[in-house]
């Protein structure tokens, strides 16, 4: 049976944002779960990913970055981004009941995800939903530095035709990374992971990456 969400609301230095939660019977991990850059947590794909976990026996924390909460356009710059990380994965640690705590986030939600960690905050490891590994049109402008000093586990799921990630480029930065990294492609994905020609709704598209989510977590908790 599908847990019921929860809405919630967590300080982030004053500023409060807003959170949904869900927890199944025993769950075997906790997901946290940021949205990209231009949508919030309400997204369908996200939505979709997460009840699709909460089905195989994975918790989630899905919320809105700062800029999304105050109705901004613009991303928040990485302080403030790592601060409400930070202040989100300790609101589920609150409520867990010691199951691995796992961090994970769309395009921009993932990266900022990675940089919490390389600042310290502590995860069971992480998921990249489309990694923006550098903007469209400029390969030369890579976004790895910091990856190549975290040792915890990594998924990235990334779609062939996303242009915020060549593929060659993708692939020559987890052979650096090394063993922990893992790679995961949707062949003829775009960023948000749909494929030309195919009528899905973005839920549905969500829900699709659950399984090997849920492959990854149990393998590395």
């Amino acid at each position: 049976m599908r847990p019921e969400e929860s809405r919630i609301a967590i300080d982030v230095d004053g500023t409060q944002i807003s959170a949904i939660y869900a927890r199944p019977e025993r769950p075997f991990a906790t997901l946290v779960l940021a949205h990209g850059a231009g949508a919030g947590m309400e997204h369908p794909f996200l939505g979709g990913l997460a009840q699709a976990l909460n089905d195989d026996g994975v918790a989630t924390l899905r919320f809105n970055f700062p800029y999304r909460e105050a109705g901004r356009k613009f991303p928040d710059r990485p302080p403030a981004a790592i601060a409400a990380w930070k202040a989100v994965m300790n609101e589920a640690a609150a409520r867990s009941d010691g199951e691995p705590l796992w961090a994970a986030g769309k395009s921009f939600g993932g990266r900022m995800a990675s940089m919490a960690v390389a600042e310290g905050m502590p995860a069971a490891g992480l998921v990249y939903l489309g990694y923006p590994l550098h903007p469209p049109g400029k390969p030369d402008k890579l976004r790895d530095e910091h990856l190549y000093g975290l040792t915890l586990p990594m998924l990235f799921l990334q779609g062939t035709r996303d242009t915020f990630a060549t593929p060659e480029l993708l692939e020559g930065v987890i052979a650096r990374i090394g063993p922990s990294a893992t790679i995961g492609w949707r062949e003829g994905g775009d960023h948000s992971f749909a494929r030309k020609g195919v009528k899905e709704g973005a839920g549905s598209v969500g829900a699709s990456l659950a399984p090997e989510v849920s492959a990854f977590l149990r393998a590395n908790s």
